[in-house]
């Protein structure tokens, strides 16, 4: 699924993740889904969430459903 469609992610979800201080590198970052951040449909860069973990980074990659 697309990690740039809000409707694709719930709270949850197992994602991977790219966080600020890695977008010149493209390091992912994987955890379960806390909270949507993003409040608009779509981000071309991807939809930011906050994981269970506490980091916060735009969603690359959706890795299973829910756990």
């Amino acid at each position: 699924m697309d990690g740039t469609i809000r409707a694709n992610i719930s709270s949850g979800l197992h994602v991977a993740i790219v966080l600020k201080k890695d977008q010149k590198t493209g390091k992912l970052t994987t955890g379960v889904v806390q909270h949507i951040l993003t409040n608009s449909r779509t981000h071309p860069h991807g939809i930011k969430v906050r994981l269970e973990s506490g980091e916060i980074g735009r969603v690359k990659e959706i890795l299973d459903q829910k756990v």
